[in-house]
């Protein structure tokens, strides 16, 4: 054999296992393609498929001057033939990057075959512990919020799934209002019963506006109650606004002694309100605590022509 034939024949060695190759990678190919397919035909004949979520709604059923409670809805959609359960629901809120809330709740169900479930998360935001951690949050502020879900389930063919969600939107920090009793105006005096109107003046220290529906609470004129009042009258608060409102309220003047006189020549008296206000907000509805202690009021008496005996306060 010439030494020239030897190249030629390493060059036909090398092109056999190339062909080789080709002829393996062309065949796994095949499998991986036959493989997929009849996964594809089990899926279809069996009816297999991923299930999928998405957030309902968030609602605050709950909140105040303490805690947010917010209850997210999250409906799961079940395409298989057969229930599947929901591993676990790991959660985070955060605002501006910053986490406010995390948490994991295990073993969250089972989700029925060919079915829908809404499943509900309930969390609660502890203010104080919000405004411990950023002392940037301040009371009366409206902050953003981004909320990440992943739900883990656990699905036949598939295996483990996690199907991750996210919402944003706003949440308030709430802060009291300022409650201050401006006058009272007689409309019927008598020792026995006296009819007057109160003029409240109502400070929204809150970023958002308050609608007032009712009011819950009790008044002291010189260390002696003189009873509870209603509004007759909703009335709305804008954001960092005041609102006047009258309310009408009836005492017996027996009871005050000296106190009263004090109120009608003028001297005025100490007087203390506490109690709670009804408030429609961009948020839902609230109740929040109206106190006030150690304001001075006085008396004011109707004249005749239907002005007063002197100058407001």
């Amino acid at each position: 054999m010439s030494s020239s034939d030897k190249p030629e024949l390493v060059e036909r060695d090398v092109k056999d296992k190339v062909d080789d190759k080709e002829d393996n990678s062309g065949f796994i190919d095949k499998v991986k393609g036959f493989i997929h397919d009849i996964g594809e035909k089990i899926e279809e004949t069996i009816g297999f498929g991923k299930p999928t979520a998405d957030v309902a709604q968030i609602h605050l059923p709950c909140i105040n001057l303490e805690k947010a409670e917010i209850v997210v809805d999250v409906l799961i959609k079940n395409p298989n033939p057969v229930p599947i359960p929901l591993v676990d629901i790991d959660y985070l809120i955060e605002s501006d990057g910053r986490k406010l809330l995390s948490g994991l709740i295990p073993d969250a169900g089972t989700i029925h075959a060919h079915g829908e479930e809404t499943v509900k998360i309930p969390v609660t935001l502890i203010y104080d512990d919000i405004k411990s951690t950023y002392d940037d949050i301040k009371p009366g502020s409206i902050i953003p919020y981004r909320l990440k879900v992943d739900l883990i389930v656990d699905v036949p063919v598939f295996g483990r799934l996690t199907l991750p969600l996210e919402k944003t939107g706003e949440i308030p920090i709430p802060y009291k209002p300022d409650i201050d009793m401006e006058k009272i105006h007689f409309e019927r005096f008598s020792w026995e019963e006296t009819i007057a109107i109160l003029h409240l003046k109502l400070e929204n220290m809150n970023d958002f506006d308050l609608g007032l529906n009712a009011l819950d609470y009790e008044v002291w004129l010189s260390e002696v109650s003189i009873g509870s009042a209603e509004l007759e009258k909703s009335a709305k608060i804008g954001k960092n606004g005041i609102s006047y409102i009258e309310i009408p309220i009836s005492f017996r003047p027996k009871d005050f002694g000296s106190a009263l006189w004090d109120m009608i020549r003028g001297k005025g008296t100490g007087y203390s309100m506490k109690g709670h206000i009804n408030v429609d907000t961009p948020f839902g509805a609230m109740k929040l605590p109206i106190s006030k202690e150690g304001g001075t009021t006085r008396l004011k008496k109707n004249r005749e022509d239907g002005g007063d005996d002197d100058d407001d306060e």
